[in-house]
Order: C-alpha cells, then sequence, then structure tokens
C-alpha cells in the first residue's frame, strides 16, 4: 500500500530503534512520508525498529538518506520546520502547509546549531520547567497533528477501527 505524503517527517541521526518505529507508525497514521537522515543509532533492518512500528512498518512509505546535503536535494528547505527546545516560537503559532517538512534532532544531541540558523523556521512544543524536552516520538505526533488540525484534514482520516 502506498500514498502520496501529506507531510515529511525526517529525524536527523536518530539514535533510538523505539523511538523511530514508533516516529514510523505516526506516519502510518497521518500520511507522512519518513525521513532517516545517518548515520543511525541503529540498523534499519533492526528488530528493534520493526517490533516498534508494530505491524505498521509494511505501510511506511520512507527513506534513508547518506547525509544532509542529500537530503536537501530532495526536499526543498524554504518548506522546512526545525524543532528545538532552544526556539523561541511555538509550533501552533506556524502556518503549515501541505507537503512541508518536519526535522526533528537526535534524541541525544537534538539539531546542530547551524540549523538552527533559519529563526524563523525554528519551533518549540512547549512543556514545563520539570521536562527537559518531550519524547521524541511524541513530538513528532503533536507537531504531525498541528499541521493535519490546519489543514483541515482531520476529518478525512478513517477514524473507524
Amino acid at each position: 500500500m502506498s500514498y502520496e505524503p501529506r507531510l515529511h517527517v525526517v529525524l536527523y541521526q536518530p539514535e533510538i530503534p523505539y523511538n523511530t518505529g514508533s516516529v514510523g507508525r505516526t506516519c502510518v497514521a497521518i500520511g507522512a512520508k519518513l525521513w532517516l537522515v545517518r548515520p543511525l543509532g541503529f540498523r534499519v533492518d533492526a528488530y528493534h525498529l520493526r517490533r516498534a512500528g508494530l505491524d505498521y512498518w509494511q505501510y511506511l512509505e520512507w527513506e534513508v538518506v547518506d547525509d544532509w546535503a542529500s537530503l536537501l536535494e530532495r526536499l526543498p528547505q524554504d518548506r522546512h520546520w526545525y524543532f528545538s527546545k532552544k526556539a523561541a516560537r511555538t509550533y501552533s503559532e506556524a502556518e503549515f502547509t501541505e507537503g512541508d517538512v518536519l526535522v526533528f534532532g537526535s534524541e541525544s544531541q537534538g539539531l546542530p546549531a547551524e540549523m538552527l540558523d533559519l529563526q524563523t523556521r525554528c519551533l518549540r512544543i512547549p512543556t514545563r520547567g520539570d521536562v527537559r524536552s518531550l519524547n521524541l516520538s511524541n513530538a513528532v505526533a503533536v507537531a504531525g497533528y498541528e499541521v493535519l488540525r490546519q489543514q483541515g484534514k482531520l476529518t478525512t482520516l478513517d477514524l473507524s477501527d
């Protein structure tokens, strides 16, 4: 089963296969394509990656690219939104459009500073001070569903199951 992605989710150098598997499952649910930027902290055929995605991995549109430059050749940079706890602007202030690219950093390092230079394209998901940041898969879900909400696409998802 293949689908035309409504948006793109990029995991920049993800480290934890369970998180990536969970993000993959969310991508199937919202109709997003998942991009993984190497180096990865796991093998893409690893048992844990597929286990975390449960039986949904076969439905996922996904691709692995060797480095950031390779991704930029494939996805227009002017459509990128960079998620970071360091951003001043919240995700709910952005105006998302179909085909946007949501970029998330690795679990331990986040995104490199040079990616965060475009302050107008950097977004954060607010949390209480007691929490350093959300789990990567939770952050992707929050952002992904906000994109669909803004696009009025939530009602077109099949919620009957």
